[in-house]
């Protein structure tokens, strides 16, 4: 059957229209037609495409490529030096003089926030009036508040290069354990989580597959290795960056202050937190999921937001 007898009636049956002749000038109309219709499409294409960068890069500077977010970059929480005991001034007082001298004119402050860890911790601590304060604007409770602000100090005297603040540390608190507050368990004074924070085994089951590196010592599981404490950190991890803030002479995981402060090195280990790129490259190394970074960034930032 010819081309032309196989279209030559519509979807009712009835003829159609007989067609023109084909000539050379016809051919030149519709290809000129069809060459304006494709110009068209592609300018079209490519201007909506303009359009969407340009204001993509309102938004975002660095264009889709950049991060869409990065750190809160808080400054370093106040510190004060943390007064002796009547005990110790009087023992002091007895080996400069031979005898007690009493109270003297020591000015002794009220309610400190301990930032136990390291040598010089018994001397210097967190402003507690600045703990009360940021703690009443974020909601982040005073014992998980008072670690993050001691990891920001302490991190910033060890790595002063690093950049990290106590807001990125909360919000990774936050996220991972709503600062030692996940299920039934809740600090105590000492910042010990109680219960411990122990989650789900690594099994491979939509999570990722760790067979067990610690004999279960800190998780409990000798067949799969299980992340641990405030912060999550899998065994493996912690063993080496394991961290003793509160200078009882153990690296617990359970500890918010052991924990918040290996969560700093960790974190500054990656580089200098200082950049959007440096910031975001630092907490995906602790979570490789840009989801969970943006996450992270958004909470932080609503912490030193909060803190003014």
């Amino acid at each position: 059957m010819p081309w032309e007898d196989d279209f030559d009636a519509d979807e009712r049956g009835e003829r159609r229209p007989e067609r023109a002749p084909v000539t050379g000038w016809r051919v030149a109309r519709l290809t000129a037609a069809y060459t304006g219709i494709v110009v068209g499409a592609v300018g079209l294409v490519i201007g909506t495409v303009v359009a969407v960068n340009v204001i993509g890069t309102a938004t975002n500077p660095g264009g889709f490529a950049a991060p869409a977010a990065a750190g809160s970059n808080v400054a370093l929480p106040p510190t004060v030096i943390q007064p002796e005991s009547d005990d110790q001034r009087i023992e002091a007082d007895a080996d400069a003089e031979g005898e007690p001298e009493g109270d003297g004119d020591a000015t002794v402050l009220e309610e400190p926030i301990d930032v136990s860890g390291f040598e010089s911790s018994l001397m210097e601590v967190i402003d507690g009036e600045w703990i009360a304060r940021v703690s009443g604007e974020t909601g982040i409770p005073e014992r998980a508040l008072s670690a993050y602000a001691s990891a920001h100090v302490l991190s910033a005297a060890d790595d002063p290069e690093c950049g990290l603040d106590w807001a990125t540390i909360a919000a990774i608190g936050e996220i991972e354990s709503g600062h030692a507050s996940h299920g039934s368990t809740t600090l105590d004074e000492n910042g010990d989580a109680q219960p411990p924070i122990i989650g789900r085994a690594l099994d491979g089951d939509g999570v990722a597959k760790i067979t067990d590196t610690d004999g279960g010592l800190l998780d409990g599981d000798a067949t799969w290795d299980r992340a641990v404490g405030p912060m999550q950190f899998i065994p493996s991890t912690w063993e080496k960056w394991g961290s003793d803030a509160n200078g009882d002479g153990v690296a617990d995981p359970n500890q918010i202050d052991d924990a918040a402060l290996a969560t700093a090195g960790y974190l500054c280990a990656s580089g200098a937190m200082t950049t959007a790129d440096g910031w975001r490259a630092a907490v995906f190394s602790y979570n490789h999921d840009n989801d969970y970074v943006d996450k992270v960034a958004k909470v932080a930032r609503g912490f030193a937001e909060s803190a003014g």
